[in-house]
C-alpha cells in the first residue's frame, strides 16, 4: 500500500472507456539512439519503502507488489488493454453455467531450481490461500471456490457453487507457488517470503535490508529470458534524493512529484535529453478514511461535514499542482464502472458548520474548537511519511477543519509501522491513504462488513447493509451493463454512507532514462511489458557502486 496497494488483488479497473486512460499522457518520444534489443544490462528503479512479503497474497504494499510481481507469475495475465489473456494457463473455459472454470497449463513450464511447474503447484497454492490459519486479506474471493479438480499435471479445474462474476480476473492476481518448495511449511513464518523462487520474469539475488533488493533475469522464464539481466531497487524514501540520484545517472527510474514533474523537467534541457516523462490517469486515488468504530465518526453528519468543509479544488492544486481529477466514487473516470450522474460533495464551509452544530458540536468558549457534552471536536489523522503530497494534504485539510471548528492533529509514520501498528489494529482515528484498483468493478474486500478482521482491507469498519448486498449482487451478475448498474449503485450508497472523503485521483507519473528502450504507454499504463523493455548494448552498465 504505499498506495494503500492492496497491489494484489485489489487492482480493478476498467474495461470500458479506456481511451481515458491515456487522457494527459506525456511520454516523450524515445530517440532512436544506438543499439538494438540486446539482453544484459541493469535498470535502477528507486522505490520509497522496502517490501515487507515477497509472496503477493501475504502482502498489502506495493513495494512488496513492485518487487513480488517479477518473481512470481499467475494463470492469467492483463494486456496493454486491460484484456485478460494466457499466462502460465495457455487457454481456458468458463461452462455456460458460469460455475466451472477449466484451465489448460503450459507444458514445459519449470521454476527456477528445475522443479516441473504441474497442476499440484495451483492446486497447493490455491488451498494455502483459502486455509483460514493463512494471514492473508485476499483469501475471500478464492474461498468461493468449492471444490478443485486436478485430473492430470496440466489441467486445474475450479467449480463455484454459485455463478462469480469476478472469478476469471481473480486468477490473474493470484502468483502460484512452488509446492515442492512450501509444502510443509508454515507460509505466515516460512524463510520463502523473504528468499522465493517463483515463475516470473526475474529471480531473488539479494536482498540488503533497509538499502535494496536485486532480481536477476530468469533464465527459465516460461515467456523467454527477460532482455534487462537485472533489476534493482534502491530504497530512497525522499523523493528529493531520488531525483539527484536520478540526475546523477545513479538510478534509471524514479516516480518525480508534480513539482519536480512539472516545473524541474521542463526547465532542464539536459534532464529532458536524457530522461523520458511519462503521466496518465493511474489506477488509483487519494483519500481521507475514518474509523468508524470511534468518535465522532459513528455520526455520519460529522463525516458528511467534513466532506463539505475540505475544498478539493485546493487539494488538487497545492497538491498534484493539478495532475489530478476529481472523484466521487471509487472507479476511475470515463470508465463504465463510474456513473456519470454522481453528484459530489461540494466544499461548502456554511453547510459543514450547520451539519456539525445539529450535530450537537458546539463553540461554547469561543476558543474557535467546537464541543459537546465536555469534549472537543479533535482528532488526528496519521499518513505514512515517505508520502509528501499526503503531507501536504493532511496540513491543507488541518486548516480547512479549523476554519469550520475541528481541532486537528497530523502525524507521519513510517510505512511498516503504519499498516502493521495502526491500520491491520484498527488504532487511528482517520488516515490519508490511497487504494489501487484493477479492472474488475468488485471490492467485496474493502467495503463489505465481513472483511474487518485485522489484516483486512474494510479497516474503516464500515456496516451498511445495503452496500453488502449490493456487492453480493455485483458478484452473481455477468453481464457488463447490469454489472455497472449495480456498481453505479454501490458508489451513490457509499457516498451517501460517507465512510471515506474521496481527495483526487492523481495520475501516475514516471522518469527513465531513455536508455531503457520499449516503452510502449497504453491503456494498463506503461509496465505491463516490462519483460520486454531493453537496453542497447552500447548504453549498458554494470558497474553499481553498493
Amino acid at each position: 500500500m504505499a498506495e494503500t496497494a492492496p497491489p494484489f488483488a485489489i487492482r480493478r479497473w476498467i474495461l470500458g472507456g479506456l481511451a481515458l486512460a491515456l487522457s494527459g499522457l506525456a511520454g516523450a518520444a524515445v530517440p532512436d539512439r544506438e543499439g538494438a534489443p540486446a539482453h544484459g544490462g541493469e535498470r535502477m528503479v528507486a522505490v520509497a519503502a522496502e517490501a515487507s512479503n515477497l509472496i503477493p497474497f501475504m502482502a498489502g504494499d506495493s513495494a512488496s507488489s513492485a518487487v513480488g510481481g517479477l518473481i512470481h507469475a499467475t494463470l492469467l495475465r492483463y494486456d496493454k488493454n486491460l484484456e485478460l489473456t494466457a499466462a502460465l494457463a495457455k487457454r481456458w473455459s468458463v461452462s455456460e453455467d458460469g460455475k466451472k472454470l477449466t484451465f489448460h497449463l503450459r507444458e514445459g513450464v519449470r521454476f527456477p531450481d528445475g522443479h516441473p511447474f504441474t497442476s499440484e503447484d495451483v492446486a497447493f497454492t490455491w488451498r494455502t490461500v483459502v486455509d483460514p490459519e493463512t494471514r492473508t486479506p485476499y483469501g475471500q474471493q478464492y474461498r468461493r471456490v468449492s471444490r478443485i479438480e486436478t485430473p492430470d499435471r496440466h489441467t486445474f479445474i475450479a467449480h463455484y457453487d454459485e455463478p462469480y462474476a469476478p472469478a476469471l480476473s481473480t486468477w490473474a492476481s493470484l502468483s502460484i507457488l512452488p509446492a515442492h518448495l512450501l509444502r510443509d511449511e508454515n507460509i505466515n513464518t516460512t524463510d520463502f517470503a523473504r528468499d522465493p523462487i517463483g515463475l516470473g520474469p526475474y529471480g531473488l539475488e539479494r536482498w540488503m535490508a533497509g538499502q535494496s533488493l536485486h532480481l536477476r533475469a530468469n533464465d527459465a522464464y516460461y515467456r523467454g529470458r527477460p532482455y534487462i539481466g537485472r533489476v534493482s531497487f534502491r530504497i530512497i524514501p525522499d523523493t528529493t534524493t531520488q531525483f539527484l540520484e536520478l540526475e546523477a545517472g545513479h538510478i534509471d527510474q524514479m516516480s518525480p512529484s508534480p513539482t519536480l514533474f512539472k516545473r524541474t523537467f521542463p526547465k532542464r534541457e539536459d534532464l529532458r535529453e536524457r530522461i523520458a516523462t511519462y503521466s496518465y490517469l493511474g489506477s488509483n486515488y487519494t483519500y481521507l478514511g475514518f474509523n468508524l468504530r470511534r468518535k465522532p465518526f459513528t455520526d455520519i453528519r460529522v463525516r458528511r461535514a467534513i466532506a463539505h468543509a475540505i475544498d478539493r479544488t485546493e487539494l488538487m492544486k497545492g497538491v498534484t499542482l493539478g495532475l489530478a481529477e476529481r472523484i466521487s466514487a471509487p472507479y476511475k473516470p470515463g470508465t463504465r464502472w463510474y456513473p456519470d450522474d454522481i453528484d459530489p460533495y461540494e466544499y461548502d464551509p456554511a453547510q459543514a458548520r450547520r451539519m456539525l452544530t445539529e450535530a450537537g458540536w458546539k463553540d461554547a468558549d469561543g476558543d474557535g474548537v467546537r464541543e459537546k457534552k465536555g469534549r472537543e471536536l479533535a482528532f488526528e489523522i496519521i499518513t505514512n511519511n515517505d508520502n509528501k503530497e499526503r503531507q501536504i494534504a493532511a496540513t491543507l485539510i488541518q486548516r480547512r477543519l479549523r476554519q469550520v471548528g475541528i481541532d486537528i492533529t497530523v502525524r507521519l509514520v513510517e510505512w511498516a509501522t503504519f499498516i502493521s501498528q495502526y491500520i491491520n489494529k484498527h488504532d487511528f482515528d482517520a488516515v490519508i491513504l490511497g487504494w489501487s484498483l484493477s479492472p474488475d468493478p468488485d471490492q467485496y474486500s474493502i467495503w463489505h462488513s465481513s472483511q474487518q478482521k485485522p489484516g483486512q482491507f474494510n479497516f474503516v469498519g464500515l456496516e451498511d447493509p445495503e452496500v453488502d448486498r449490493l456487492l453480493e449482487e455485483g458478484l452473481r451478475v455477468f453481464k457488463p451493463r447490469k454489472r455497472a448498474e449495480i456498481y453505479h449503485e454501490l458508489a451513490r450508497e457509499l457516498l451517501e454512507a460517507c465512510p471515506i472523503v474521496y481527495l483526487y485521483a492523481p495520475y501516475s507519473l514516471s522518469a527513465i532514462d531513455r536508455r531503457i528502450r520499449n516503452i510502449e504507454p497504453a491503456p494498463a499504463g506503461i509496465e505491463y511489458n516490462v519483460e520486454e523493455w531493453y537496453i542497447p548494448e552500447p548504453l549498458q552498465r554494470i558497474e553499481i557502486q553498493r
